[in-house]
């Protein structure tokens, strides 16, 4: 199923019929509750992409078999380290295989923070309101408690744009702002969401993982003190972009840089010349994201413009 996705705005939306979520720093993903032979419980995991990760989160699996069946959600997941989302942990998550899964989910344990009731008793509720879906979602979730917990809503624009300003300090990345008439729409962007993102240049000075489909790329942020800096992991397109695009490598030893969540990593330097535009998220330290490569036959800027594909919406 695709998720409905939001545009970015500069600004806060404002109207009569708008209601505003927090954005969180997480991954996206939906929640599928089903029965299988003999009424057992079957749940799966789909990121934002389509793959299937419900291996990589058991303890969010385990929490789902307490939903009803026919239940869908969609969210986000995250991981409250110190009092506030941490992205870093929640790519590690992602990540995982399922041998190291289990282990990760006991020292980095997930939460879903669910913002949307897709289908509810095998009824597909993508045509209703969403005012309609918010508050099934709410009567849904609030006995069952964490870690399937309903994102928090507002619609007082004044109280929104004291969560922008306030809420940064435990993770929480900006604001969705959705109308509540709306239906929900797989894979258009009808919501809009306002971050506390910046978008940059920086030069591609590395990358990890072979050459052929790299996984990351070590960049230097222009403006920035000069320190290479790992990106999050690309996304499926991304990584064939870069693999065609990459300059060659440099004959010297392997290079030194820290990965959020990874710590220090070794990678493959290159010869100066490739550029990309990544987006800095300043709800945490030196978290960047590849949206585009800057090719000079590249003139849409909104080319892959999206933060990866497992990623937020």
């Amino acid at each position: 199923m695709r998720p409905a996705l939001a545009v970015s705005v500069s600004s806060l939306p404002r109207g009569a019929d708008l209601a505003y979520e927090p954005k969180f720093d997480g991954h996206r993903m939906l929640v599928f509750r089903d029965s299988g032979p003999g009424g057992a419980p079957e749940v799966q995991l789909q990121a934002r992409s389509g793959r299937i990760v419900t291996a990589a989160f058991p303890d969010l699996a385990a929490a789902a078999r307490r939903l009803p069946p026919g239940t869908v959600l969609d969210g986000e997941v995250v991981v409250w380290r110190d009092g506030r989302t941490d992205f870093a942990a929640v790519q590690k998550r992602a990540m995982a295989t399922a041998q190291h899964a289990p282990e990760l989910a006991r020292s980095l344990p997930a939460s879903y923070a669910a913002f949307d009731l897709i289908a509810e008793a095998g009824t597909d509720l993508r045509a209703r309101a969403y005012r309609y879906r918010r508050e099934r979602l709410v009567a849904l979730l609030e006995p069952l408690g964490p870690p399937l917990q309903a994102v928090p809503m507002t619609l007082d624009a004044e109280e929104a744009a004291a969560w922008y300003e306030a809420l940064p300090a435990i993770g929480v990345e900006g604001l969705v702002a959705k109308q509540l008439g709306r239906t929900y729409r797989s894979g258009a962007r009808t919501w809009q969401k306002l971050r506390h993102t910046t978008l940059r240049d920086a030069a591609v000075t590395g990358h990890t993982g072979p050459a052929t489909g790299p996984r990351a790329l070590v960049v230097v942020l222009r403006g920035g003190d000069g320190t290479p800096v790992v990106s999050a992991p690309l996304s499926p397109a991304l990584r064939a972009q870069a693999a065609a695009a990459l300059p060659p490598g440099t004959a010297g030893p392997e290079g030194r840089a820290t990965a959020a969540g990874l710590g220090e990593i070794g990678y493959r330097p290159l010869e100066p010349g490739l550029v990309a535009e990544v987006e800095v998220r300043t709800t945490r330290h030196a978290t960047v994201t590849v949206v585009r490569l800057r090719l000079p036959q590249d003139t849409d800027p909104d080319t892959n413009g999206n933060a990866g594909a497992d990623g937020e919406g």
